[in-house]
């Protein structure tokens, strides 16, 4: 049985040719989109003027919203993000301690190696640190080892 090497050579160049693309899709432009979608950051703008003390909270974290948080990206690593942290501890708390409680936050959110041991995780990678752990009532204080991961 004898091979024909122009038949073989012709049927590999036809079926390679066949199947590649044509001149126009070649250079066309690519709609790709890089973004990561940010399902958690649903703000609300909105004033409610019950007290001082709210508009005063909520203008410090739309402060916080406006020239941090916007301009640095979705880096926070915990959930809830930071500037929702400040909101939460300003529902439960005084103003004081809110800020405290933030600027303490905010220092523990650059430690990267004390993280890993310390929190748990939510699905998407983050780790849970709710701000109810730190408003120094043991009725509120949930304990959640970290290894576990959380519903957040």
């Amino acid at each position: 049985m004898r091979i024909d090497f122009k038949l073989v050579f012709f049927v590999l160049l036809f079926s390679i040719t066949a199947f590649c693309q044509t001149e126009q899709l070649k250079w066309q432009k690519a709609d790709i989109s890089y973004e990561k979608e940010n399902n958690f950051r649903h703000r609300d703008y909105s004033f409610q003027f019950n007290d001082a003390g709210e508009v005063v909270k909520k203008s410090l974290a739309m402060t916080y919203w406006f020239f941090i948080s916007d301009v640095d990206g979705d880096n926070c690593p915990f959930r809830p993000s930071c500037s929702s942290f400040l909101i939460d501890a300003a529902k439960e708390t005084n103003i004081l301690q809110t800020s405290l409680m933030f600027f303490d936050r905010f220092t523990r959110d650059m430690n990267v190696f004390k993280r890993k041991n310390h929190y748990p995780r939510v699905k998407d990678g983050h780790y849970y640190d709710p701000p109810l752990n730190y408003t120094l009532s043991e009725t509120k204080i949930q304990y959640i080892p970290a290894s576990s991961v959380v519903k957040e």
